[in-house]
């Protein structure tokens, strides 16, 4: 039998499952399961993470910043959503008494023996219970990282300033920034981000002109994190870089702060020629909501890539403007089903009575789904009509 299930259910169990809701944490429980972590390749060190961050509850990511991606299609009604793989993950139901949360526990010893481990993974780890449990002296061990000879160990510190989340943090991220190592960058733009003080505008703008892709996209993400109309310009420039993933992340950075501004800025975007670029900017547009961006999205219901047809008819049904409905009408004739069914949806968000007709032909599809969408939109516009299709409202979040 392979080495990792047992090594991941021993960690499971080891640190929560077992427990009785009132349990405190054994410090040499966590010990034992992070020695076994410091021995495991990386991607089952990375199974041990989510179950020890699930523990603490937060949830475990090893990327340098949060993926913007999988886009959401919030719909009241069955819709289809976008997805996008992560890489193995491990969902572990766990007992979360006040033993896991307390600032005394005596678990934190463990984790902070391991802050200067060799394993990359298992630094982080600790880092990021420290940080996240607020645990006491853990902004001064996370300074002292970043101030240490061993890139890995700043980048370390850089993760742990972050999830602590401490204002104070940001001078020596600042200093951070112009690391000579690009992963100690990368992670300070990240951990500005997650502290998300609009006062971090001017120096993640800095950084978006870096000579380390990474570095550029985590900065982008960042920005768009603060949420700060500040940031449009910088992340304006950051819409023609080279680099597709930080033009990417910028898009979505502008959809995150949905400013009207934006608008303009994102519109060339539709025609870049890598599909996740157009998805972000299609995107952004929906989040935005300006009826500005109707004549735009309505030709990207053309788009070579069934993923922006889906998504362009989501972002018309975001914006509410009658302007779509003709394009959207078309959209219902789509070969993919999926673009039908959004379509319909966003036509019932409009609620036109000129959409009647199309809807009612859409009954008749050959795909169920669409034919479900297609009832619920009609009943949205409440047309009076012989043939009534109800479907039961839910609504599918966000991954």
């Amino acid at each position: 039998m392979r080495r990792w299930p047992l090594m991941l259910l021993f960690a499971a169990n080891a640190l929560a499952a077992q427990q009785p809701p009132d349990a405190r944490a054994d410090s040499a429980r966590v010990a034992r399961v992070l020695a076994l972590l410091e021995t495991s390749d990386s991607t089952v060190c990375e199974l041990g993470a989510q179950a020890i961050s699930n523990a603490w509850g937060w949830s475990w990511q090893l990327q340098p910043f949060a993926t913007p991606m999988p886009i959401p299609m919030p719909a009241p009604m069955p819709m289809p959503r976008m997805r996008q793989g992560h890489g193995p993950h491990a969902r572990v139901r766990l007992n979360r008494g006040a033993g896991w949360h307390g600032t005394d526990s005596a678990a934190f010893g463990a984790f902070r023996a391991v802050l200067r481990d060799d394993s990359r993974c298992v630094r982080n780890i600790a880092a990021g219970v420290l940080g996240r449990a607020g645990a006491p002296g853990s902004y001064d061990a996370f300074a002292a990282l970043l101030r240490e000879a061993a890139p890995g160990l700043r980048e370390t510190g850089a993760l742990g300033l972050g999830e602590l989340q401490d204002r104070r943090a940001l001078r020596p991220l600042q200093d951070a920034l112009r690391d000579r190592d690009a992963r100690v960058r990368a992670m300070a733009a990240r951990a500005v981000g997650a502290i998300a003080d609009s006062s971090s505008v001017a120096m993640l703008a800095k950084a978006l002109g870096d000579d380390a892709t990474p570095v550029r996209q985590t900065a982008a993400w960042a920005l768009g994190r603060l949420e700060s109309p500040g940031a449009l310009g910088a992340l304006g420039g950051a819409l023609k870089d080279t680099s597709p993933d930080v033009r990417r992340t910028a898009a979505w950075a502008l959809g995150a702060i949905e400013d009207r501004a934006a608008v303009d800025l994102l519109l060339p975007l539709l025609r870049d020629r890598e599909a996740p670029v157009r998805l972000a900017a299609i995107w952004a547009l929906g989040q935005i909501e300006d009826p500005s961006a109707v004549a735009a999205l309505s030709i990207a219901l053309t788009d070579s890539d069934p993923r922006a047809r889906q998504l362009a008819a989501w972002a018309l049904g975001q914006i509410e403007d009658a302007d779509a409905i003709d394009a959207l009408a078309g959209a219902l004739k789509d070969r993919e089903p999926d673009v039908r069914v959004a379509a319909a949806w966003a036509l019932g968000q409009i609620e036109s009575s000129r959409a009647v007709e199309p809807l009612k032909a859409a009954l008749q599809d050959e795909s169920q789904d669409v034919q479900d969408a297609a009832g619920w939109a009609l009943d949205q516009i409440d047309d009076e009509r012989p043939v009534r299709v109800r479907v039961r409202p839910h609504v599918r979040k966000s991954i």
